[in-house]
């Protein structure tokens, strides 16, 4: 009597083990609710319009580009493909204090700025045309007579400070170009140059050429650059070209 007592007692204790395992299991594959986290960055510095050193970023359409003052709200999300309540880890983004004071974005390509500083009241500063233009239009900050079949300097009154790994290039305006035959000449401005940007103005025809304080005379195109260091070899690698050139492919 007395073991059919334990026996009794040990497949009761069994049952009830089993059903706790059971229970646990269903609980497990219940669905729990997804856990939303909110990260905000907030600026690191505040602008204040009164202050000499705050730039006054609508003077044209289309200005430059400046997120530096903006809040970024970055929400994680379930994995709705793969049906895992697990959240997956924001990507965070890092704020720093540039040499100006100005927040600026930590990440593996950072949104740089183009500084510009006036060097008389007559300077306009850089503007692009339309959201997707290349260019910033460059204005002449003086009166300039381009004479016919010549060249002239024309001032801009700006200087300029551009991102490093970069080089601005100062472009003709198809619009002078086609109605005017005014084309630029050499204008490479490098990332540590900080004197008067001027543009050379070309004249093609056979009369003078009237600039007008304000009149939109280049663009100015910023473009990454590749600096590798120089080495000397004995050789260079063959191509299928070889040293073909001057037409050699055709006219």
């Amino acid at each position: 009597m007395m073991n059919g007592f334990r026996l009794t007692r040990t497949v009761r204790s069994g049952f009830q083990n089993h059903e706790s395992l059971q229970r646990k299991w269903r609980e497990s594959l219940a669905p729990k609710p997804a856990k939303l986290h909110f990260l905000v960055a907030t600026p690191l510095f505040k602008p204040n319009p009164s202050s000499p050193q705050f730039l006054n970023l609508s003077f044209c359409k289309y200005p430059f580009l400046n997120r530096s003052f903006s809040k970024a709200i970055t929400m994680a999300q379930p994995d709705l493909q793969n049906h895992s309540p697990e959240i997956k880890e924001p990507s965070l983004k890092i704020q720093k204090l540039g040499q100006n004071g100005v927040a600026a974005e930590i990440s593996r390509d950072p949104i740089s700025l183009l500084r510009v500083k006036k060097l008389s009241e007559k300077a306009v500063l850089p503007c692009r045309g339309s959201p997707l233009s290349a260019g910033y239009d460059l204005s002449s900050a003086t009166e300039t007579k381009v004479p016919a079949r010549g060249k002239a300097l024309v001032p801009t009154d700006l200087s300029i400070a551009i991102p490093e790994g970069t080089y601005a290039r100062v472009a003709p305006r198809s619009g002078l170009a086609w109605k005017h035959s005014i084309d630029v000449g050499a204008g490479v401005i490098d990332a540590d140059y900080r004197g008067p940007v001027g543009v050379i103005l070309f004249n093609h025809l056979d009369i003078d050429f009237e600039v007008k304080v304000g009149d939109r005379i280049a663009q100015l195109i910023i473009e990454k650059i590749m600096t590798p260091d120089v080495i000397e070899v004995e050789d260079l690698d063959a191509t299928v070209r070889g040293e073909g050139g001057f037409g050699s492919t055709g006219v």
